[in-house]
């Protein structure tokens, strides 16, 4: 035993002891700087880059496609719409070449009559009340018709 405790208290054997310690110090150390370190290798770090660059790359023609495939159906719209009016005009074009139809239309419109019928119009009573206040409003001076419309709109608004 004697040569035992001789050679833990020896000076190399405290040295091998010292030397593991600090190795084992200096391992405790690296573990924890790579546990530290990031996980983003070069690789990934590349990769991501590259990603990166294509969704760039890519967002201007995608949103071209978008915008046009919007215009394109706005078109569409258009389109229908104009075959719609095509198709009214062609109905209205096909009614007036009935001269019946014809004949009804200018006797409403332009008041037409046929010869030997007599021809009348209904004038609505307040329709010509309107008109004689509208004939008023000429012979006032310009400013009170100007303050006239300032009241009524006012008066629409409440």
């Amino acid at each position: 035993m004697a040569v035992k405790d001789r050679d833990r208290f020896s000076t190399a054997t405290r040295l091998k002891l010292l030397g593991e310690q600090t190795a084992a110090r200096v391992y405790r150390s690296q573990t924890k700087r790579q546990a530290r370190r990031s996980r983003l290798t070069g690789r990934a770090a590349l990769l991501a880059l590259v990603l990166c660059s294509l969704i760039v790359a890519l967002a201007y023609p995608i949103r071209q496609y978008v915008s046009q495939r919007a215009e394109i159906s706005d078109l569409e719209r258009q389109q229908s719409q104009a075959r719609q009016r095509v198709e009214q005009l062609r109905d209205l074009k096909a009614r007036w070449q009935d001269d019946s139809y014809a004949e009804q239309q200018i006797r409403q419109r332009l008041h037409y009559v046929m010869p030997g019928e007599t021809g009348y119009v209904v004038i609505d009573p307040d329709a010509a009340k309107q008109s004689r206040a509208e004939l008023g409003a000429a012979d006032r001076p310009w400013y009170s018709n100007v303050w006239d419309g300032v009241d009524k709109s006012d008066a629409s608004d409440q």
